[in-house]
């Protein structure tokens, strides 16, 4: 438990100062988001945040490292489970900071891979996934609260792809939900700390979930994620002083489908992302009933969802802080699910 404390506060401290030096950074060369306007179909009226330091994600990944790293002073072994997610993170963040780099550079809201970004992550998903269950002995079997609900064993290579689809599903979902000052990044915050008490639940009942590998391990860098979340939101709350980027979208998304890998709780990752499922569900919505209409009708006044309730006329700080509570509600939605479970198997 100790070294649980220790990684999400050592994560918010670095978040909090590394954040400032981002901003700096940023501020000192007059560099910042550029903005999609009306030409793009953006949201035209967020034209006045353009220029606000962007890559706040750097902070939050090397906060949530930090945090995971020192928490392991404590005698704290390493999971080859764990280091593999942490590579695969790292791969996503850097596939995210390019396009941030881009964007910035040509001072336009599409970095040069927008079109492919999609088949490029999908690509990549499936590399590392490929690699976690050859070289750890992850379960392969399709699980709810536990490997063994409903406990549908895969051939290696199908689960590879549907660990590849929740990886490049929840990173994007993820990124799709960054368009408001401190959303997705406080969403996040509470999908880490549920999987942070998975996760200790995980250690103090090694019978029960016997299939998961060091639980501590990979409690202790789901809260680090958290406090990473939480010391950056200190400068990402409305009105921002700064944006995560596809560096810290890409990163935390990674994060959250991984967690969600290793601690066998595929399917309850959807409600633990609830609102990025939201996010993401009314982008495909508003694209099917366009195409589905000739291009002539849209469902939404703009997508993602979080625009459309802005443009019928909620400021968005109301719009942050009601999504933040359906966020909330998900999440502990899903705790119950997890709780309840895990009663019945203590019980019987």
């Amino acid at each position: 438990m100790i070294a649980i404390i220790f990684a999400g506060a050592t994560a918010m401290f670095v978040s909090m100062f590394g954040t400032r030096i981002v901003i700096r950074f940023f501020q000192t060369r007059g560099k910042g988001q550029p903005i999609l306007g009306k030409e793009d179909l953006g949201p035209e009226h967020h034209m006045s945040k353009a220029g606000t330091p962007t890559m706040g994600g750097l902070a939050i990944v090397v906060a949530a490292f930090a945090g995971w790293m020192v928490a392991h002073v404590r005698d704290l072994a390493f999971s080859r489970q764990a280091e593999i997610a942490w590579i695969a993170i790292l791969v996503m963040a850097g596939m995210g900071f390019l396009d941030d780099y881009l964007k910035v550079k040509r001072a336009h809201n599409r970095g040069v891979f927008w079109k492919k970004k999609s088949y490029i992550t999908f690509t990549l998903s499936l590399l590392l996934a490929w690699w976690m269950v050859s070289a750890t002995n992850i379960s392969t079997s399709l699980s709810f609260t536990r490997s063994d609900l409903p406990g549908w064993h895969m051939p290696w290579y199908v689960w590879v792809l549907w660990a590849a689809t929740m990886i490049w599903a929840t990173s994007n979902a993820v990124n799709v939900t960054d368009g408001l000052d401190g959303l997705a990044a406080g969403s996040a915050m509470m999908g880490f700390l549920a999987f942070t008490i998975i996760g200790y639940v995980a250690l103090r009942y090694r019978g029960i979930y016997t299939d998961v590998v060091n639980p501590l391990d990979l409690a202790v860098m789901a809260a680090a994620f958290a406090g990473a979340c939480a010391g950056f939101l200190w400068f990402n709350a409305a009105p921002a002083r700064i944006f995560m980027g596809d560096v810290g979208a890409l990163a935390l998304g990674t994060a959250l489908a991984l967690l969600a890998l290793t601690l066998n709780t595929h399917l309850l990752l959807i409600l633990i992302c609830g609102i990025n499922v939201m996010e993401a569900g009314s982008v495909g919505i508003q694209m099917i009933v366009f195409k589905a209409s000739g291009r002539k009708k849209r469902l939404f006044k703009m997508s993602p969802i979080h625009h459309h309730f802005e443009l019928v006329g909620w400021p968005e700080t109301t719009v942050i802080i009601r999504f933040w509570l359906i966020s909330g509600i998900c999440v502990a939605s899903a705790l119950a699910l997890f709780i309840a479970d895990f009663t019945k198997q203590v019980q019987g």
